[in-house]
């Protein structure tokens, strides 16, 4: 098979939604049909032994939500799909982001009793910054869940986004018994099988057909027909183009838990969704196709294998093919290298990898040559993808160690945990790294670290929270920093790049130092 054929059986997308809505557990179900695993582990596992698939990290496990991102890779169909599971929990709303940088596309899952939550709308302003079509799965059927006609309202008001059902759910909670497909006008009938663990078996019939009464009951076969009926008229018609754009979002039905519907969102996702697309690199559009290979950092990890205390650059192909023996050239870096252990990884397990085209996701070994947002290339190109914003933290906390004699643990702890991009370390102005101050954007972060200080650095730390809650990049200054007019409570610090930043407590801190330094100039973001 030719490069442009591996590239165009390649479908690259993120998973988003709320905690709890249930992604994890369609990711798996995913990996199920796909062959990647045989027996499916719940997240929330009291019934079966195994943990999910995708939760790698010992927090997640303890708690049973994601934390990071994992990236999963399996052949369905003719296809070749790439999973980024991302964490749902608000907390790590920054690492979904970096994550969906390298996706093509997204998929949406909903919880049908509760509909669009808080962190669903973040997630979704996000998608709609990087123009990705989204695919929308509404979870959890089997409960009792809101009414099909609300669910569909509420993502068109609350998200802004046209609604089109491609399947019909009959009944939800007890009443639940599949869906009716509206593009081949059959039903599928879903009956559960042991907690979700196996592919389901189904069955089909057609509206009007009387044997129908006898398989969901005679009620439950009119109301589904005045339904559809209804539907037919009421929602929008399907559009590939606005799908494409953005603008109309597909919507399936089903239960991720006990395979209700996913075999059928699955079948219909690879037809609709893109290949992978062109990227922009300063002024210039890198085609998938034409282009020769180039890739772009969206992700690093440290410690993935306890065994190696190993540090792993996840890196998404963006144009042509990667062959493992070529040497690329790492324009961040300016010099030509290898890169070392290519591998593709499914939470816990990896492979080598000798090649991976445009739209697959590789993990290399990184020995602290790499930075979120740098890009790597064919030798002879030379263009740089732009760099993934960096969020504002809004938590604050000054950490040490306890105990003085891990110092080089320590600093190499926080060092890397940093270059995750898990958090975002700072210090005092006119000092070096005696004090360290260390901001997050959800508090959880800090447990997080916490946690893999102790569990993967030996290290135990003592936290003092701060009280400031707002941070600016120094763009444009009139004076130095330190002869700046300002106010008692702003703290002059500086990155791991030496950038000057400055943290306010109050909102109004920032106008008043803005007023009274003529020339200031502050930023939100900063580009990695």
């Amino acid at each position: 098979m030719g490069t442009r054929e591996e590239i165009e059986r390649r479908r690259t997308f993120a998973i988003i939604s709320h905690p709890d809505a249930g992604k994890t557990t369609l990711t798996e179900k995913l990996l199920l049909y796909g062959g990647a695993i045989n027996l499916a582990g719940s997240v929330k596992a009291k019934k079966t032994a195994k943990h999910a698939v995708s939760d790698w990290m010992e927090i997640e496990k303890e708690r049973g939500i994601s934390v990071t991102s994992s990236v999963m890779q399996f052949n369905y169909d003719g296809y070749c799909i790439n999973i980024l599971d991302t964490p749902g929990h608000q907390d790590f709303s920054e690492d979904t982001y970096r994550t969906l940088m390298a996706a093509d596309s997204a998929v949406m899952v909903i919880d049908g009793s509760k509909g669009v939550e808080a962190q669903t709308i973040k997630l979704f302003k996000v998608c709609v910054m990087r123009h990705i079509p989204i695919f929308t799965f509404i979870n959890k059927m089997d409960r009792e869940a809101k009414d099909t006609y609300e669910l569909l309202d509420e993502i068109e008001n609350v998200l802004g986004i046209r609604t089109c059902p491609m399947d019909w759910p009959i009944g939800s909670g007890k009443e639940f018994q599949g869906v009716f497909d509206r593009q081949t006008g059959k039903i599928n009938r879903y009956f559960a099988t042991t907690y979700g663990m196996k592919e389901v078996e189904s069955v089909t019939a057609v509206i009007g057909d009387p044997s129908l009464d006898d398989i969901i009951g005679k009620k439950a076969h009119e109301k589904l027909k005045e339904e559809i009926e209804l539907v037919e008229g009421a929602t929008d018609e399907f559009d590939l183009e606005k799908v494409r754009n953005g603008q109309l979002t597909p919507v399936f039905f089903g239960s991720a838990l006990n395979n209700f519907g996913v075999e059928n969102f699955l079948k219909y996702f690879l037809k609709l969704a893109p290949t992978p697309l062109p990227r922009i690199a300063g002024d210039q559009v890198i085609d998938p196709m034409e282009t020769d290979f180039s890739a772009f950092v969206f992700k690093i990890q440290a410690n993935m294998n306890k065994a190696h205390r190993d540090r792993i650059a996840f890196m998404r192909i963006c144009s042509g093919r990667f062959d493992a023996d070529a040497e690329v050239y790492h324009v961040q870096g300016g010099r030509k290298q290898r890169l070392s252990q290519p591998q593709q990884l499914m939470a816990q397990e990896r492979k080598i990898l000798s090649e991976a085209y445009a739209g697959d996701i590789i993990g290399v070994f990184d020995p602290g040559i790499f930075s979120i947002g740098d890009t790597v290339c064919a030798p002879g190109l030379k263009f740089s993808y732009e760099g993934i914003p960096t969020f504002a933290p809004e938590h604050f906390a000054k950490i040490r160690q306890v105990d003085t004699m891990k110092r080089k643990q320590f600093l190499k702890g926080v060092t890397q945990i940093a270059q995750e991009g898990a958090i975002q370390i700072f210090q005092e102005f006119n000092s070096g790294m005696e004090e360290i101050i260390v901001g997050v954007v959800g508090v959880l972060q800090f447990d997080v670290m916490k946690f893999r200080m102790e569990s993967e650095y030996g290290v135990e730390i003592k936290m003092e929270t701060l009280p400031y809650e707002y941070i600016r990049w120094v763009v444009e200054t009139p004076a130095p920093l330190s002869e700046l007019n300002l106010t008692s409570d702003t703290k002059r610090v500086k990155d791991m790049k030496d950038n000057p930043l400055l943290l306010f407590a109050h909102e109004w801190s920032i106008r008043t130092v803005m007023e009274r330094n003529k020339g200031l100039e502050l930023a939100e973001f900063s580009k990695n």
